[in-house]
């Protein structure tokens, strides 16, 4: 496992790079709604908005959080502590659970944030994006990634999940997360056939939009069943349509970064 863990985190960069290259080559080349339409300077300002956000969002994660993650996760396996130690289980039953625990407590924490004001003022900073695009799965406030990398601690604890687990779910899902925010569309078809298993650019579209009915569904950031499962899966038939951002962050001041750092604080205009 040490050895998966180590090929794993050789790769990450380099994947999440090569991924958000591709995808922001398609939007600039086939957007699937021109929201700039030649206006490159002003696309510019917009996704180097987004991934200033990412980067100290990363680097904060590392500095923090990253050391007592691997503390956790290694306790666990030394003393054979979390439900996926409760018993010796085959390599592969152990990372198909530690896949659906991960992935099933991003999905309600997703949620959570929607639905408990006090991480809404928080998580509403991702939602704020007018124009959204794969850069906007980067614009996260401060505020919400370290409520969610603190959180993680006990449900590392309490899942007993590996190194390994944990990074190669953490690849998948951000790659996947990039794709579904991008400003692409599959054709519908195909967009069917994946959205069975996984979460979509239309499903997600939909998720970002201003109507709150459709705004609070399609939570799932990887795996489609949780929405399924607990109701909230939605779709919405024209999605060329859908506004993006929120009524209370329209302000110009808003959107540059240091507004979007502050936009918590401040108490929204009626």
């Amino acid at each position: 496992m040490e050895n998966l863990y180590s090929v794993i985190t050789d790769y990450r960069q380099p994947l999440a790079i090569a991924v958000l290259v591709i995808l922001l080559l398609l939007e600039s080349t086939n957007p699937f709604i021109d929201f700039f339409h030649k206006r490159f300077r002003l696309r510019f300002i917009h996704d180097i908005r987004n991934l200033t956000l990412g980067i100290i969002n990363i680097f904060a994660v590392i500095v923090l959080f990253v050391s007592l993650w691997i503390i956790a996760i290694e306790w666990t396996d030394r003393h054979n502590f979390g439900l996926l130690n409760v018993s010796s289980l085959p390599a592969y039953i152990h990372f198909t659970g530690a896949i659906l625990l991960l992935d099933f407590w991003t999905y309600w924490w997703h949620r959570f944030n929607h639905y408990l004001p006090f991480l809404w003022i928080f998580h509403k900073v991702h939602h704020s994006d007018p124009q959204m695009d794969v850069t906007t799965a980067n614009r996260f406030h401060l505020g919400e990634i370290i409520l969610s990398s603190l959180l993680r601690l006990p449900v590392f604890l309490i899942t007993g999940i590996t190194l390994g687990e944990l990074v190669l779910y953490e690849m998948t899902m951000f790659a996947n997360t990039q794709i579904h925010h991008a400003n692409i569309g599959f054709p519908e078809k195909y967009d069917r056939i994946l959205r069975v298993f996984f979460t979509t650019p239309a499903m997600h579209k939909v998720h970002h939009s201003r109507v709150t009915s459709e705004m609070n569904s399609n939570y799932t950031s990887l795996l489609s069943i949780w929405d399924r499962a607990f109701r909230s899966f939605r779709l919405q038939g024209h999605l060329r349509t859908i506004q993006y951002g929120l009524d209370e962050t329209d302000r110009p001041e808003q959107l540059t970064v240091k507004g979007l750092f502050i936009i918590p604080f401040v108490r929204a205009k009626k």
